[in-house]
C-alpha cells in the first residue's frame, strides 16, 4: 500500500487505504438511492447541526442554518413536549449558460425533533436568528428548595 496518493494514475479501491479515492456510500444498495431528490433531502436533513446545552436557568438549542432567514424556518412545540425545528433550503436556479463544476451545499427540507424534559417552561420558549444561527431558549422551572425550619433545642 502506497503512502502517497496517486492523482494521475489508476483509481484504487482498497477501503483500508486512507488515500483511497473510493468513498463508502451507506445508501448505495437502497432502492431509492438513485433518486437525486432523496439524496438532496437526506443531505439537508443530515447537515442540519444542532447543539443542545443545559444551563442552570434554561435548555439552549443552537442550529446552524446558513443562508436561511427567519421566514424560512419554523419552530414548534407539540403537546407531548417535543420541540420541532424545520424549514427548507431552496435549490439555486440554474441558468442555461452556467456550468456547474461542483455542488456541495445541501438543499431540501429539514426537520429536527427533541423531547423536552419535565423541567421545561413550555409557555416561555423564545427563538432568535442571527448570522445563520438559530437559538431556541427553553427556560427551566426553578427547582423548589425545601423549606427548612430550625427547631430550637431545649436543655
Amino acid at each position: 500500500m502506497s503512502l502517497i496518493p496517486s492523482f494521475f494514475g489508476s483509481h484504487r479501491s482498497n477501503m483500508s487505504d486512507p488515500f483511497s479515492l473510493e468513498i463508502w456510500d451507506p445508501f448505495k444498495d437502497f432502492p431509492f438511492s438513485s433518486e437525486p431528490q432523496f439524496a438532496r433531502e437526506t443531505s439537508a436533513l443530515v447537515n442540519t447541526r444542532v447543539d443542545w446545552k443545559e444551563t442552570p436557568e434554561a435548555h439552549v438549542f443552537k442550529a446552524d442554518l446558513p443562508g436561511l432567514n427567519k421566514e424560512e424556518v419554523k419552530v414548534e412545540v407539540e403537546d407531548d413536549r417535543v420541540l420541532q425545528i424545520s424549514g427548507e433550503r431552496k435549490v439555486e436556479k440554474e441558468e442555461k449558460k452556467d456550468t456547474w463544476h461542483r455542488v456541495e451545499r445541501s438543499s431540501g427540507k429539514f426537520l429536527r425533533r427533541f423531547r423536552l424534559p419535565e423541567n421545561a417552561k413550555m409557555d416561555q420558549i423564545k427563538a432568535a436568528m442571527e448570522n445563520g444561527v438559530l437559538t431556541v431558549t427553553v427556560p427551566k422551572v426553578e427547582a423548589k428548595k425545601p423549606d427548612v425550619k430550625t427547631i430550637e433545642i431545649s436543655s
